[in-house]
């Protein structure tokens, strides 16, 4: 759901928000003037795009992204995604990976708010990011103009005059209404939780522990690297709103010869702090959950109690753990 941390020129947008355009979360290209070449959904994919050599399809050569046949006419392509779940927006990474010949030179992106899978033929659009230009086989980060409060539910993106478009990912949080005095999953990406930072994320996104379904395989997992010294991997979970937790779920499905030997829990009602200072902080936050052994493709439930805006979820010593579900009630 955001661009790896290690990415040197990933903006803060794509810490802050989450990708709406991620189809875990429901996002789906819904409508395309031309996908001739390579068809809509692909652009929308989580894992980074790939080039495979050799490979054809009927049409010419098979690519793992949106990519519209070659215009002779005026005009110009476009594709409209539908959001994964409505929210504001903060920006966009317009990805052109592998594409060198065949990219727009230029692109744009509108956004709107329809009740319909596919927004209605008068339905009024924003002009959200005006033209810019693009380069092949490069990521393009862009904060979009976004009317404070402006919920959207569609973007479109315009490509000049044609060509093809990696990946998009449309950074943003969450706008929905959260049933009242209801347990929610106060750590889902849906509701409007995020990951604020993590120590190693080398074989899986700690995003992905937010994600709304439970995970297809370990690649939809968090998973760091072989830890060879003392000490533990962590992340850092803003909740979606402040809440009492009343059950942990702990998800190591499909992770068996590498899941995390335990686990812990820590957490603290945080009124005013940036991202980077909650990670000093988190190490002296009371502990939620003391340490937990683990097993291994397996979901394990606990049960504190506590009201909390922020969560450190350790594992020890390292390993992978494919989602954490945090159930309680926002506070009042």
């Amino acid at each position: 759901m955001a661009i790896p941390a290690f990415d040197p020129n990933a903006p803060a947008f794509t810490c802050t928000g989450i990708n709406l355009a991620d189809p875990r979360l429901g996002a789906q290209a819904v409508l395309t003037s031309d996908d001739f070449f390579a068809p809509m959904a692909r652009m929308l994919a989580p894992e980074p795009a790939v080039f495979i050599p050799g490979k054809y399809d009927d049409n010419g050569k098979w690519m793992d992204e949106w990519e519209s046949r070659r215009k002779r006419v005026t005009g110009h392509d476009f594709c409209i995604v539908k959001l994964g779940v409505a929210g504001g927006l903060m920006g966009v990474d317009i990805d052109t990976s592998h594409f060198t010949g065949n990219f727009p030179p230029a692109a744009s992106i509108d956004a709107c708010r329809s009740d319909d899978d596919i927004p209605r033929f008068d339905t009024q659009w924003t002009e959200v990011l005006p033209a810019v230009a693009l380069n092949g086989n490069a990521h393009h980060f862009h904060a979009v103009e976004a009317a404070a409060g402006a919920v959207y539910t569609h973007i479109r993106l315009n490509i000049y005059p044609d060509g093809g478009v990696a990946r998009l990912r449309v950074f943003g949080r969450p706008r929905r209404e959260l049933p009242r005095n209801a347990e929610i999953d106060l750590a889902s990406a849906m509701n409007g939780a995020r990951i604020v930072a993590t120590n190693n994320e080398h074989y899986g996104l700690a995003s992905n522990l937010l994600l709304p379904t439970r995970a297809a395989n370990i690649g939809e997992g968090w998973e760091t690297r072989r830890r060879r010294e003392p000490g533990c991997d962590w992340c850092i979970v803003e909740l979606a709103v402040p809440g009492e937790i009343s059950r942990i779920d702990v998800d190591t499905a499909h992770f068996k010869g590498n899941f995390a030997d335990r686990c812990s829990l820590q957490g603290a009602f945080v009124t005013a702090a940036t991202d980077e200072s909650l990670i000093t902080q988190s190490m002296f936050w009371p502990v939620l959950l003391g340490e937990q052994t683990l097993e291994m493709d397996c979901l394990h439930a606990f049960a504190p109690e506590r009201i909390v805006t922020h969560v450190r979820f350790n594992i020890l010593p390292d390993g992978g753990v494919s989602r954490v579900r945090l159930i309680g009630r926002a506070a009042g």
